[in-house]
């Protein structure tokens, strides 16, 4: 089965299309390193919370947007050498590609799926 890496992020809501241009260069790397599919979401329905919520969990500030990826990839074997390549590759370099967005603020996680359907 699949194996999925989850991400959310916020970006300021001005940078929308420095963000847009950015995924589309950075991710097509995400499918030479082995991933099957990248997707990238721009919170457009995002609820407040009253306990806990996504702007709180990347402490979103009033102008930012959250955000909301995932890469799929075969399995965890495959997740793992790709993104090892991913590290070392100098195409990645923060200082020649800069994050479009704090990347201190997102939170991330690997996630084994128990149920695919449709």
């Amino acid at each position: 089965m699949a194996y999925i890496d989850g991400f959310v992020f916020a970006v300021p809501a001005a940078d929308k299309q420095v963000f847009i241009d950015f995924v589309h260069k950075f991710d097509p790397l995400m499918l030479e390193f082995g991933a099957t599919r990248v997707v990238e979401c721009w919170g457009d329905d995002v609820p407040h919370g009253k306990q806990t919520d996504f702007y709180r969990a990347v402490e979103a500030k009033e102008n930012e947007v959250t955000c909301f990826a995932w890469i799929e990839w075969p399995d965890k074997a495959t997740r793992d050498a790709g993104m090892k390549k991913m590290m070392e590759d100098p195409r990645m370099d923060p200082k020649d590609n800069p994050m479009p967005f704090d990347g201190k603020r997102m939170i991330f996680g690997g996630f084994q799926p128990v149920l695919d359907i449709g």
